[in-house]
C-alpha cells in the first residue's frame, strides 16, 4: 500500500470514536445545565409569589394586595390603621371585589376617616384566624403585637405555598407563623436600632409620670394606639390623675375600651369637662398626637414617648422634658428572630416604608443564610 495515499477507511474508527466522545460530552453538559436550572426552578417560582411595589402594595400570591393600593387585585388587606399603611385605601373601596380588615381595625377607621368612608366599597372584617377563600388562595389573617386591630397576613396559594407578611409588629407577644415566602417590615433594620439596655422602660414611664404629678399636670406625647398603651400602663400602675385628652384621641381610646383594652376609668375630652365635673383645677395627666409636641408650652412637664430611642430606655431631654424608649415595633435582633424562626425559603424586606430594608436584608443573608431583597429596589 502506499503510504502517500492513505486509505480513509483506516480514519473511520477513530472518526467515530471521536464523535462518540463530543456527543457524550454534550449530552453531559446538556444534563448539567438542565439539573442546574430545574433546581432553580422552584427558587425562581419563590420570586413570582411576592412583591413590594413602587406605590407601597404588598402583593401576595395572585389576587391579594396589602397596604395599599394595586389596581390588579381584588382584594386589598389593611393590616392596621396607621397613615402609612392606608395608602390609597379611596381607590381601593372604589375599584376592589373587597377590601378585608380586622373588626377593631374597621372600628378605628372609622373614627379616623369618619363613619361614612368606609362605606363606599366592600369591607369585609375577619376575625383572627378565621380563613377566606378566593380563587383557590386561602387568606387568613393572625394577631400580632402592634396596635390594636393590626394583624399579619397569611395566603396559601393553589400548590400550597405559604406567603407571609408581617405588617409592624413587636415581637414580644407576636406568634410567629411558619412560612415559604415572608414579606417583613424593616423599620428597625439596622443593627445600630438595637436596644441593649436592661431597665424597664414602662416601669421608668410610670416614675417619670408619678414625679411629674408632684410638680403639676403632665403631658404626654405619641401616636395612635402607642398613647392608648400608656393610658392602660398608668391605669395599672395605680395612677390616679384623671385623663385628658383632644376628642379624637378620645374616641379612639373608646374604640380600645370595647375591644378590651383595660383602661377602666372616665376619659375627658377637655381641661373644661374636667373641671365641670370634679368641681377643681386638680392635677391630669394629658395625651396628644406627637405632632402637638412643639405646640404645648414651654415650663409644661411633658414625656414623649418613641421608638427611636436606642440609648437608654427613659432619657431627660429639657428641664421637664423627657424621652421614653416605648416601641411598638421589634428591633434589629427582634426581626432577625422572627426570620429565624419562621424558616422562609426567601425573604423580601419592605422597602417602601420608613426604615432600613436593604441593611434587613443583607444581615438575613450573612446571619441565617437564607435568600433576601429589599424591595421596591
Amino acid at each position: 500500500m502506499d503510504v502517500s495515499e492513505p486509505n480513509s477507511s483506516l480514519f473511520l474508527p477513530s472518526v467515530g470514536q471521536q464523535l462518540s466522545k463530543y456527543t457524550k460530552s454534550l449530552q453531559q453538559t446538556i444534563l448539567a445545565l438542565s439539573d442546574k436550572y430545574c433546581s432553580l426552578l422552584p427558587h425562581v417560582e419563590m420570586h413570582l409569589k411576592a412583591n413590594v411595589t413602587n406605590r407601597g402594595a404588598v402583593l401576595l400570591g395572585r389576587h391579594v394586595a396589602c397596604d395599599a393600593f394595586e389596581e390588579a387585585r381584588p382584594l386589598r388587606v389593611v393590616t392596621h390603621a396607621h397613615a402609612d399603611h392606608l395608602t390609597g385605601l379611596h381607590q381601593s373601596l372604589k375599584s376592589c371585589e373587597t377590601v378585608v380588615m380586622t373588626p377593631a381595625t374597621k372600628d378605628l377607621i372609622n373614627v379616623l376617616k369618619g363613619p361614612r368612608f368606609l362605606l363606599k366599597g366592600n369591607v369585609k372584617a375577619i376575625e383572627y384566624d378565621r380563613p377566606l377563600i378566593y380563587c383557590g388562595e386561602r387568606l387568613t389573617l393572625h394577631k400580632v403585637d402592634h396596635i390594636l386591630g393590626a394583624a399579619q397576613v397569611l395566603v396559601e396559594d393553589y400548590d400550597g405555598t405559604r406567603i407571609l407578611y408581617t405588617g409592624d409588629f413587636r415581637i414580644a407577644n407576636t406568634p410567629v407563623i411558619q412560612s415559604d415566602v415572608l414579606v417583613i417590615e424593616a423599620t428597625y433594620g439596622n443593627p445600630w436600632r438595637t436596644r441593649n439596655f436592661k431597665d424597664d422602660a414602662r416601669h421608668l414611664l410610670v416614675s417619670t409620670v408619678r414625679k411629674g404629678l408632684k410638680q403639676g399636670s403632665v403631658y404626654i406625647f405619641g401616636y395612635h394606639g402607642k398613647l392608648q398603651e400608656v393610658m392602660q400602663i398608668l391605669h395599672e400602675a395605680g395612677i390616679k390623675a384623671p385623663f385628658i385628652m383632644p376628642k379624637r384621641i378620645l374616641n379612639i381610646s373608646r374604640i380600645h375600651q370595647k375591644h378590651g383594652a383595660r383602661i377602666h376609668r372616665p376619659l375627658f375630652s377637655s381641661k373644661s369637662k374636667l373641671q365641670s365635673t370634679l368641681m377643681g383645677d386638680e392635677q391630669y395627666v394629658a395625651f396628644y398626637h406627637m405632632s402637638w409636641r412643639k405646640k404645648i408650652g414651654p415650663g409644661k412637664f411633658k414625656v414623649c414617648v418613641s421608638g427611636w430611642e436606642f440609648y437608654s430606655p427613659c432619657r431627660q431631654t429639657g428641664e421637664k422634658e423627657y424621652v421614653v424608649a416605648l416601641s411598638d415595633h421589634s428591633d434589629f435582633k427582634g426581626l432577625l428572630e422572627y426570620v429565624r424562626q419562621s424558616q422562609p425559603r426567601l425573604v423580601i424586606t419592605d422597602n417602601y416604608r420608613a426604615g432600613d430594608a436593604e441593611s434587613l436584608a443583607k444581615h438575613i443573608k450573612k446571619q441565617l443564610g437564607i435568600e433576601a431583597k429589599a424591595l421596591p429596589r
